[in-house]
Parts: structure tokens; sequence; C-alpha cells
């Protein structure tokens, strides 16, 4: 029997068939590579561009201005697509596929799919070297892009044309599996990309993707069910798993009915509305009191979809030694985590059957009363940090507690680094589910006004919150990387963004002050700079409105408050910018290990070891 084939260059067939991979959204059918960032150069200009040129109407290529931003745009648009939907991003080779590690690490880090196609050398090596080749002297074979085998759940290199029959499937697999999911890397050789071969007809044929939900070993249900019934304190974790396992609800009725608390990781955070009846607040380092005190005195810690990360446990100093962890997950790797009992398997599944094995236990009755008269302290001491003062300078406090009054239902929060992370944290009432994304777990300067750019992109189809982003960011970020307010009026995908300047790098200098170090290379006026006494600000707005938006620098709040108003009304992405407090702070009370220098001529310093050691005694290291 014949089979037919079609003749295509490998890049041509790559193209191709990515753009007949479909999944489903909501009971939609929808494409699963939803686009492409792509910015073209030595590697990629003339046989992938010419492949993907062809298909603009039915896969999408957008622009970018930096190749690590618009990677950054791609994972910023699968986290409000809650991993259902990919994008990607290629560059040339050499300094464009360096570019893109950074944000390689930030999706590994936070387990999110990205396809990244970079451009690399001759298979033949006839030419070399190349233009933007780096060679190594011992091994021809290494390039730049085999950085990305450590930022990557799956890497491979394409040397002939029909190695993407088994490349592609394998790499949407990684990036679709719950337990694996992360970045996916394919370097394209460039005179690989130009040879015409013979494909399968079957090779297109369009492909329905399902997620797969694995369901736990029954008798790690029946152990955690056996567990959970001795609890008299126990306490739900909710991570971003649970989000990204749509478990949200199910999690929610269960913690109604058992009686539990339920606090969340800065992943987490947005699976539950601000005020729902079992939410008793963010958990760890940039978390809350109601939390952190139902962390201590926990009995039985029922870890959903979470990697416990530093953040998280308070370096592991949150938790009481004799306290148990139930850890479900679906990457073996983070269920095994702290000798926690391992429920491997997917978080909707997993409390489902847990659900139904628990019978009628309930924790006791007044566990879930006292954590919310907690939580509602917690909501008072948040108040009167964010209640706005006669102060001439705003604290972030206050200027986050404005921009969440202002923001509707449906706008999406998007933070990273900087003193933001902790305040929105902390402060930000989540109002409506999935409306929130805060990347900590790489806490990528950079990522905020790219994900913007990206999750603008998310609102658009099945499943999107359709609100507008809000990205908030200090002055440093906004300093690293910022060419997205272009990418961002070009495509007429809006955003509002708002930059609170504190003169540098302001809860980092909080950190190494607090630390014993005095303030160095941190805040403007701390740098080896022309002029400390009045270090030169930048003009955010105007800069802004350099690249084609609407800005506009705010003296106060009440200024901010206007502006706002007027930045919800405009039909392009709109920059605001509000000088704010480089020290005022929302307190927090969770413990946080860092390295502190073993000996010093500083008393300052010295003083911050005997107390950094404190925090080391009280780890549960081993336990």
């Amino acid at each position: 029997m014949e089979h037919s084939t079609i003749r295509l260059t490998m890049a041509q067939a790559l193209v191709r068939w990515l753009t007949v991979q479909f999944t489903e959204i909501d009971g939609q059918r929808v494409p699963l590579f939803a686009g492409v960032f792509g910015i073209f150069g030595h590697g990629n200009v003339t046989c992938l561009s010419e492949a993907l040129e062809a298909v603009q109407e039915t896969l999408p290529t957008w622009r970018g201005q930096n190749e690590q931003s618009m990677a950054l745009a791609a994972i910023g648009f699968a986290k409000a697509k809650r991993r259902r939907q990919i994008m990607v991003a290629t560059s040339s080779i050499g300094p464009g596929a360096l570019n893109m590690v950074t944000a390689a690490g930030t999706a590994h880090a936070n387990r999110l799919p990205v396809l990244l196609i970079a451009g690399d050398t001759f298979a033949s090596r006839t030419p070399d070297p190349v233009l933007q080749q780096v060679e190594h002297f011992g091994n021809p074979t290494t390039t730049v892009n085999d950085a990305f085998k450590s930022v990557t759940r799956y890497w491979d290199r394409i040397t002939l044309p029909e190695q993407i029959i088994s490349s592609l499937p394998q790499a949407v697999g990684a990036m679709l599996d719950p337990a694996d999911c992360g970045p996916a890397f394919i370097g394209l050789c460039q005179d690989t990309q130009e040879i015409a071969f013979d494909y399968p007809a079957e090779f297109f044929e369009p492909r329905l993707w399902a997620i797969p939900r694995p369901r736990a070993d029954r008798r790690a249900i029946a152990d955690a069910v056996a567990l959970l019934k001795t609890a008299k304190a126990p306490l739900i974790i909710a991570g971003g798993g649970m989000r990204y396992s749509g478990a949200e609800e199910a999690v929610a009725k269960f913690a109604a009915a058992r009686g539990i608390p339920v606090v969340e990781t800065i992943a987490g955070k947005g699976g539950l509305t601000h005020y729902h009846p079992v939410h008793a607040g963010p958990i760890g380092i940039v978390g809350s009191t109601s939390a952190n005190t139902l962390a201590a005195e926990a009995d039985v810690i029922l870890a959903i979809g979470t990697r416990l990360q530093d953040f998280t446990t308070g370096s592991w100093t949150a938790f009481s030694r004799d306290a148990r962890f139930i850890s479900i997950n679906a990457a073996r790797f983070d269920a095994l985590k702290h000798r926690a009992l391992a429920v491997v398997g997917d978080a909707l599944e997993c409390v489902d059957e847990l659900d139904a094995a628990l019978g009628a236990w309930q924790a006791p009755a007044g566990h879930l009363p006292r954590a919310k008269a907690l939580f509602a302290e917690w909501d008072a001491l948040l108040d009167s940090h964010q209640t706005p003062t006669n102060s001439p300078i705003p604290t972030y406090a206050q200027v986050v507690n404005l921009v969440n009054t202002a923001a509707d239902d449906t706008d999406t929060l998007i933070a990273a680094a900087g003193g933001i992370p902790g305040e929105v944290a902390k402060g930000w009432r989540v109002k409506a589910p999935n409306t929130f994304d805060l990347e900590f777990g790489f806490s990528c300067m950079g990522y905020e006004i790219a994900a913007g750019w990206g999750c603008a992109m998310a609102q658009e189809g099945p499943g999107a919150a359709g609100g507008t982003p809000i990205v908030m960011l200090g002055d440093g970020t906004y300093m690293m990387m910022n060419s997205d307010i272009y990418s961002s009026v070009l495509s007429g995908h809006k955003m509002i963004i708002v930059v609170c300047d504190n003169g540098g790098y302001a809860v980092i200098s909080r950190l190494q002050q607090f630390k014993g170090v005095p303030g160095f290379n941190n805040l403007l006026k701390d740098c080896r700079i022309q002029n400390r006494e009045n270090p030169l600000h930048v003009d955010f707005a105007k800069h802004a409105e350099a690249m084609g938006a609407a800005a506009r620098h705010c003296e106060s709040l009440a200024d901010l408050q206007g502006a706002l108003d007027w930045a919800k009304a405009n039909d392009r992405t709109t920059v605001i910018s509000i000088v704010t407090d480089a020290y005022a702070w929302v307190p927090g009370d969770a413990d946080w290990d860092v390295g502190v220098p073993e000996v010093s001529d500083r008393e300052s310093v010295r003083q911050a070891r005997a107390h950094q050691q404190e925090i080391r005694a009280k780890q549960r290291v081993g336990v």
C-alpha cells in the first residue's frame, strides 16, 4: 500500500505542523499554538520566516523588540490561559538566541509552556565559523543553544529534516504534561531548514491534544485520608497547580464542607477571591499574619499544587516540627519534598477522590471561624497601611490599594520583581478568579510589561477573563525592559502600566541594610554617580509617550485616582508614573534564610549574623 507524501522544506513542514495542532478551552476547539513572537535575523530569516509568512492569517506572527521580552510575553500569555494554549518565540542564532535564555528560566521555574525556536549553525559545518557562531575548540557540536539545556524541559537540535516528525510531538507532550510542563527548545540548523523532504501526509493531519489528568495511587489516597482524620488544626495551602488544574471550585467546596481554612502561595493567589468564606490570606515571607499564624499552629497541612518554595515556607521556619504534610502534586519531585505523604496526581481528581473517601469527617467546629477572625484582623491591618495620610510621598501600599479599587473585576494584575511583589501579594484584594499574575518563581525583572502584552492577547477568545492587564512595577524594573510598550501600541493590545518611582532598587536596599550592610549601589543616591544629593530621575511619562503610549505623571494619590479613570477610558496602552516612598512597607512576620557574612568588622553585620543563626535553628531540616 502506497502512502502519500508532501514535499516541503523542513521549515515549511514545521510551520505547517504547528497550524494543525488543536486543543479545547471551555468546550471550544482552538489552535494549540495561538501565534508566534518573532525577531528575524541570521539563522531564521530566510527559511523559517518564508514559511511563517505563508500562514500569517492562520498562525499570526508578532514582531517583538527584544528576544527576551517577546519570550516573556509568551509566558504571560500561557499564564493567562492557564497552560491550555501556547505561544512560540523564535530568534536568530547567537545573541538573539541567548537573549531568550532568561525567559526560558522563567518558564522553567514556573512550570509554564512556551515553544522556543532558534536558528543554529550549519549541520554540514562547511562554512564554519559562520556569523555569530561561538566555537568550542574541543567540541565543534556545541553552540550557544546548548545553554538552553539547563532551563528547558525538552531540548533538541534538528540536523536532518525528518527529525521533526518525532521531535515535535515530544515537545508538545512535555509542554502539556502537568508533571513535566515547562519550556521546549528546538534549534534549527540553517542548512537543514532549507532541505526539501517527502513528509508523510499523516504527519499533517489535524490533532486534538488533551491535557492529561493522572489519578493518584489508591493507597496514597487512603493514607492521606487516615492522616487528615487525625488533624485538629488542618490547613490547606493552595498553589499554582490548583489553578492550572482548574480545581479552584473543588478545593473551595472541599474546604468549606470540611471546615478547613485555605491559604495561598504566590502562584496560587487568585484561585480564590479575597473575601471567599474559606480564604485566610497569603502565606510566607510576603504573606499575612493570619496565614502564618495558622501555619505555625497546623498539625496536618494539605499542600495542593505547590512546590513549597522558600517564600511559601518561610525558608521552612513557618511550621511546627511536628506538623505533617500531605502533598497533592502532578509532579513526583514536588510531591515528595520534606518527607510529605505524596499523593501524585492531578489536583482536581485527587481532591475529588479525597473528598469522597473522607466520609462525614470535619475539622473541629471552631477552627475555620477562628481562621476567618484572624483574617479579618489582617484585613484591618492592611486597611491601616493602605489608607491615605498627610504624608507628601505615598507608600506602595497606598498606591496598590488605589489601583486595586479602580480595577474592574476582570482586570488582571501583573507584577514580578522589586518591592511591588510583597505589596501586591499581601495587599491586592482579588475580585475574580484568575486575575492575578505575580511571577515570583523566578522573580524576573523585565517580565511585567512583556507579560502584560501577552496577557492582553490572551484576553481574546475562550477562557479569557476579558479585562485589561494592569502592570505594576518599580522604576528599576521599568529601566531594565520597557520596549514592549511600543509593541503593544503597534499591535493594538492595551494595558495600563503604573510605575512606582522610589529612586532605585529600594526593596533590595532594604534587605541589604536589614542584614547590616550600609546602603550601597541600590538606591540611586547610594550609587557612584555625579550628583548623589540630587540624582537625575527619568521622566517615565515622556519616555512612554515617545513610544506611542498615552502617559501622565502624578504628584499625589488624588492625581493617581484621576489618572486611573483617564487610563481606563483610553484606547491604547497608558503609562502612569508616581513617586513612592522607598522606606515604608506593609509588615511581614515570616523568616527568610539568606547568606550573611560569618565574620565582619561591622557590628551591624555580626548582629544580623546572630539573628540569621536563630532563623536557621527553627528550620524543619530533615523533618
